[in-house]
């Protein structure tokens, strides 16, 4: 059998993780997190490549990788137009429209930027797998109140999906035959409903939508923050900072890791309650999609970083233990996901699947 070699990249707002597979087989893997510090010397999150490809770089050094000798790196990301699901190869035309802002920013686009880069020259082969611009809505779903805004299907779909199937495997059935209701809580918060297989709706993790989160505000006063945008305090950029890098805790608390901010709460009444308001909004969002559902659910799952707390998630199961059983997959299964699809694609099995123009 071909031992095919993988490397995946999955950059979050907060966080940098690398691992290398040889087939299905991970052999190494590192989680390196950035503070708000680190990361605010950047104006605009595109412009951490040099500071996320020098991780990739000591990752491999530090191993005694030889980036030529892989088959492929898969990337999370990234932020084109409306995709269906699958793997990508990431080219010219991928990163214009990433690049473009038009569809999103998030650190993902980093992501493929640089697998892209580092493959020029090569045959490493640089893939997207799962893009968070995935998009299964049904048309309802996309109504906002006005056509000239409608709703945009921009999550964690990766995650969603890796974690619906890898619940699926676990009872013994099939995610196609499942209704679930997905909770990725990371940097950002994301939640979804699962229909037999699709995601059908989604709250928008990247622009302004679904709960707040460690660095995001999630959905504002409609009206409030179009008087904050007219006010002439603030540039379009620093807008669009504040709800995607400097929103929810951070801009509450000026803290970004949950962590620090649940060992404070224990202490500090205002930190509770803010931490009390994240916990609140997650599953104000879970429990609209049991509408989405129609009540017929048949398991909430919280996964993502967050999910490792003890305290937040007793919290979320008292909240929403009502929806359905509340099943926790602690972390994110986003890495296996990507060297998987990237996989299969390497098999044959998998269509290898370009952005159209």
């Amino acid at each position: 059998m071909k031992q095919y070699k993988i490397l995946t990249i999955n950059f979050g707002s907060t966080s940098s993780k690398l691992a290398y597979y040889v087939n299905e087989e991970c052999k190494l893997k590192t989680s390196l997190d950035h503070s708000v510090q680190e990361l605010s010397v950047f104006g605009d999150v595109l412009e951490q490549d040099g500071y996320r490809r020098a991780a990739i770089e000591r990752f491999l050094k530090d191993n005694g990788l030889n980036f030529n000798e892989l088959d492929v790196v898969a990337a999370r990301g990234g932020h084109t137009k409306p995709l269906e699901g699958g793997v990508y190869k990431i080219d010219e035309n991928m990163l214009e429209q990433q690049a473009s802002g038009l569809y999103g920013r998030h650190a993902c686009d980093v992501g493929s930027k640089i697998a892209y880069k580092m493959a020029e020259g090569t045959n490493v082969l640089p893939v997207v797998v799962d893009p968070p611009v995935t998009d299964e809505f049904i048309e309802e779903a996309r109504l906002s109140g006005h056509p000239e805004l409608p709703r945009e299907s921009r999550f964690h779909a990766l995650n969603h999906r890796a974690t619906g199937k890898r619940f699926a495997h676990d009872t013994g059935k099939k995610y196609e035959d499942l209704n679930l209701i997905v909770a990725h809580m990371g940097g950002g918060i994301t939640v979804a409903a699962h229909r037999k297989g699709k995601m059908i709706d989604a709250t928008n993790g990247i622009d302004g939508d679904g709960p707040f989160s460690t660095n995001r505000t999630g959905g504002l006063p409609v009206g409030s923050l179009v008087n904050l945008c007219f006010s002439g305090r603030y540039s379009h950029k620093e807008i669009k900072k504040m709800l995607n890098g400097e929103g929810g805790l951070t801009a509450y608390l000026k803290e970004n890791d949950v962590w620090t901010v649940e060992e404070k709460a224990a202490e500090d009444s205002y930190f509770a309650l803010c931490l009390e308001g994240m916990i609140y909004q997650t599953c104000k969002e879970i429990a609209a999609m049991g509408a989405v559902l129609e009540g017929n659910v048949d398991a909430v799952i919280i996964t993502g970083g967050i999910a490792n707390s003890k305290k937040i998630t007793a919290r979320m199961k008292e909240r929403i233990g009502f929806v359905a059983p509340v099943i926790f997959y602690p972390g994110e299964n986003e890495m296996d996901a990507l060297a998987l699809g990237a996989l299969e694609v390497l098999k044959g099995n998998e269509p290898l699947k370009t952005v159209s123009v």
